[in-house]
């Protein structure tokens, strides 16, 4: 066992492990359904990850046949200039050189198309998922945004578009501890793009999505801290005044 690379399957034990901690916790809660997905998503990446670190053979094939063909045009069309059609004049030999030339750039552009080909499109696909993972990160955020500690001790009367709030505070602190969990793994899932695949475009869209879900984790861990000061700062008196005041429901 190395502890230098990220390990697939680990990380999808971890997402579906988490994912049942919080269907038992808040069963048939948006969070929940979030959870699953990324689980999903986990599951996606590890597939993908592999098949980013397989070599593409048939493509590889198929651009090898194309090169040959390319350089085989190449060389007939150099063969019939030393051939008994050679130009004797010399602006003939002037047009002559000058279409070699223009072979000889198209020869070099098809080469490096046809190179990069399988890494554009590993990249491709590698970019498509870690766009998800964006997606996610917002996702679960959108999920905590309601989830105000304040609103435990500073409760106004509620409108009409106000949200219900059922939630005591050990399950709003659990429940902002999950979406921080969720927004970790889709750092480390992110992560597993780049460790089969050195591509530097790659490797900042998968930093840009780790730093959006660190981000977006700070802002969590910020109500959770609130959360704990103010339970600490209240006074024991059978049951606290934060226990006394629900919050939102997932």
């Amino acid at each position: 066992m190395t502890f230098r690379r990220l390990d697939p399957e680990r990380i999808v034990g971890t997402a579906r492990v988490l994912e049942r901690r919080i269907v038992e916790r808040f069963p048939g809660s948006g969070l929940s359904r979030v959870s699953h997905e990324l689980a999903t998503v986990a599951e996606e990446a590890a597939a993908l990850s592999a098949w980013l670190a397989r070599p593409d053979r048939v493509l590889r094939g198929l651009v090898a046949a194309s090169i040959v063909a390319l350089l085989g045009l190449i060389g007939l069309a150099v063969a019939q200039v030393g051939g008994a059609g050679a130009p004797r004049g010399f602006w003939e030999w002037a047009q002559t050189v000058e279409s070699v030339v223009n072979d000889l750039v198209f020869l070099a552009v098809a080469l490096y198309f046809l190179l990069g080909l399988e890494g554009r499109r590993k990249r491709t696909r590698a970019l498509e998922a870690l766009h998800v993972l964006r997606s996610l990160s917002h996702i679960v955020d959108m999920h905590q945004l309601t989830k105000d500690p304040e609103a435990l001790v500073a409760a106004g009367p509620p409108t009409a578009s106000s949200p219900s709030r059922t939630m005591m505070t050990f399950e709003l602190t659990r429940y902002l501890d999950y979406s921080s969990e969720l927004l970790a793994l889709v750092s480390k899932v992110a992560a597993l793009y780049v460790q089969e695949l050195k591509d530097p475009i790659v490797l900042e869209a998968a930093s840009a999505v780790e730093d959006l879900a660190g981000g977006l984790s700070r802002t969590i861990w910020q109500k959770i801290v609130i959360l704990d000061r103010m339970t600490a700062s209240t006074p024991r008196q059978g049951v606290s005044v934060a226990d006394q005041v629900p919050v939102q429901e997932p």
